[in-house]
């Protein structure tokens, strides 16, 4: 992510009385997942907002420029124009938050981007994504070479072994995992990063950003998402500058429920061809 938190001093007493109750936060996950998270009459508008937030990924070894270009489109037109006049939001310029990429695709993701005449931000997975496994000299060149390419955001893979060894990192986000891993976004994991973040708010007065990553996959997710994020962290967290969701399924299902909402039956796949 660009940069905006202006650093302050690391108190490692202060982390280290960090104590979490894991039962508490097992019970909380679950009051979550279990409850309807939005009434019915405002879901819509509840699902469009969720488009917003989404980094619409694409992060496959298999990766070109036609199917990068192709996320750039539905990245500007991420519901049909159509189900948005319906609704009477076809003028509010609804776009994802941003598309994410390999450094080695961000030059393609601009060109498309740029020939659509949309500013939609390119962020770009770097520093030996997804291991972070990589020397330190490479890792710092992997980003120089996404920014020299026109990306504004990066995804940084932490140096997990520094971690685990008490030798901290900062950041402008943090992101629940890769989506790349076995175990990706969960609640549990989420509600203590929330709830770490809302503690460094009130400690030091910098905001720092949250995105969870890998596994959302439905329109009910990203609603459980968002009523979380208000939940721990209120309104001032519900915006592209300090949530994100990392996501390469969900827009689909999120264009199906709106379909739903405005003609009363569920989408074919031909009736969203470019999901």
């Amino acid at each position: 992510m660009s940069a905006r938190n202006p650093g302050t001093e690391l108190d490692l007493s202060w982390i280290s009385k960090v104590q979490v109750n894991q039962p508490a936060v097992l019970r909380r996950a679950e009051q979550i997942q279990a409850r309807r998270t939005v009434k019915k009459e405002w879901q819509a508008a509840w699902l469009l907002k969720a488009v917003t937030f989404i980094d619409l990924t694409t992060l496959s070894g298999d990766d070109t420029y036609s199917n990068v270009k192709r996320l750039c489109y539905k990245a500007k037109y991420p519901i049909r124009e159509d189900l948005l006049k319906a609704l009477n939001m076809h003028d509010k310029g609804i776009t994802t938050a941003a598309v994410c990429v390999y450094p080695a695709r961000v030059s393609d993701a601009v060109k498309a981007l740029k020939a659509s005449g949309c500013d939609i931000p390119v962020a770009s997975v770097a520093t030996g994504f997804p291991s972070g496994q990589t020397h330190l000299k490479t890792r710092l060149e992997e980003i120089k070479l996404a920014v020299e390419d026109g990306a504004t955001e990066i995804d940084v893979v932490i140096n997990r072994t520094l971690v685990l060894t008490g030798q901290w990192e900062g950041s402008d986000f943090i992101k629940t995992s890769t989506g790349k891993e076995t175990v990706n976004a969960t609640f549990p994991v989420a509600i203590v990063m929330l709830r770490a973040i809302r503690d460094f708010f009130w400690k030091t007065g910098n905001k720092i950003g949250f995105k969870p990553a890998g596994g959302i996959r439905t329109a009910k997710d990203s609603l459980a998402w968002l009523s979380l994020v208000k939940e721990e962290l209120g309104d001032e967290w519900l915006k592209p500058e300090l949530f994100r969701i990392g996501a390469s399924a969900l827009l689909l299902d999120i264009e199906r429920q709106i379909y739903h909402h405005v003609t009363g039956r569920y989408a074919a796949y031909r009736d969203l061809p470019m999901s």
